[in-house]
C-alpha cells in the first residue's frame, strides 16, 4: 500500500537519511524515537508538506510526487500535535474537505463521523474553539475521516493531552485501524505508548532506521548500543510532558 524507498531530507544537515519501509493495507506502524530524530519530518514528507531531496514514496503504486497534492492529502490524512481546526462550528470543520471538492455533506453523515470518534450529535453546532484539547483532536479525526483516507498519519497527536484524553485518542485510532481497516502511521517519543499499541514498530534515531520489528523484541535487543541507550534513557527518565518536535 505505502512504499517508501531511500527517503532523504537535508535542511543544512541530514534530517532523514535513506529511510525505507512499507505499510500494508490495514496495518498499524509505530515510528518511535527521541525528539529531533526526524519523525515529524518523515510524516510531513510523506504527504508533501515538506519536500524531500531523494527517494520515492508510492501510495498503492502511484508515485506521490506526481499526484495532485490535494488528492494526496485526501487519501493520506494527517493529524498534528495541535488540532488544525478553524474557528467555525464543528459541523463546518468536518464538512470542510468535501466542501472544497464541491461535495455536500448531510447532517446524518456528520453525525455518523462524530459517532465514530465518540462524540454525540450535540457537538455539531458547538464552536470548535470552545472544545477541550481532547475533543478538538476527536473532531480533527472526524474531519480527516470525512475525506475517506486510505492512510492516517498521526504526528504525536496526544503529546499535549492529559493521560485520560490521550488514552481515548489511542483507542479511537485502534478502532479506526482495526474495524475500519484504515492503515495508520503513529509517531511518538513515548515508549509506554508504543507498548500499548503493540504494533509493528520502527525506531528512528538521528534520521536513520536503527530497528524495525516487534517492540518487545526490540527492547530486549542488547546488541545495538543506540537502541539500548534510547530504551534505557526513556524508561529511566519516565514520561515526558508537553509537545515535542520529532
Amino acid at each position: 500500500m505505502l512504499q517508501v524507498r531511500e527517503l532523504s531530507v537535508t535542511r543544512g544537515r541530514p534530517i532523514l537519511n535513506g529511510v525505507s519501509f512499507d505499510v500494508e493495507k490495514g496495518e498499524m506502524l509505530v515510528v518511535l524515537g527521541p525528539s529531533g530524530s526526524g519523525k515529524s519530518m518523515l510524516l510531513r514528507s510523506l504527504n508533501r508538506l515538506e519536500p524531500f531531496d531523494a527517494g520515492t514514496v508510492r501510495l498503492n503504486g502511484q508515485d506521490t510526487a506526481r499526484m495532485n497534492v490535494l488528492e494526496l492529502r485526501r487519501r493520506m490524512g494527517m493529524v498534528f500535535q495541535a488540532p488544525a481546526l478553524l474557528p467555525f462550528r464543528v459541523r463546518d470543520n468536518i464538512a470542510l474537505g468535501p466542501g472544497l471538492r464541491g461535495e455536500v455533506m448531510e447532517d446524518a453523515k456528520c453525525e455518523h463521523l462524530l459517532n465514530q470518534v465518540g462524540l454525540s450529535k450535540t457537538y455539531l453546532t458547538r464552536q470548535a474553539e470552545t472544545l477541550s484539547g481532547g475533543e478538538q483532536q476527536r473532531v480533527a479525526l472526524a474531519q480527516m475521516l470525512a475525506n475517506g483516507p486510505e492512510l492516517l498519519l498521526m504526528d504525536e497527536p496526544t503529546s499535549a493531552l492529559d493521560p485520560t484524553a490521550a488514552l481515548t485518542i489511542e483507542n479511537l485510532i485502534k478502532h479506526i485501524n482495526r474495524d475500519l481497516g484504515i492503515a495508520a502511521v503513529w509517531v511518538t517519543h513515548d515508549v509506554p505508548q508504543a507498548l500499548r499499541f503493540d504494533a509493528m514498530t520502527m525506531v528512528l534515531i538521528e534520521g536513520r532506521i536503527v530497528a524495525h520489528g516487534n517492540i518487545q523484541e526490540l527492547m530486549n535487543d542488547r546488541k545495538d548500543e543506540r537502541l539500548r541507550q534510547f530504551f534505557e534513557g526513556t524508561l529511566h527518565s519516565g514520561p515526558e510532558g508537553g509537545a515535542h518536535a520529532g
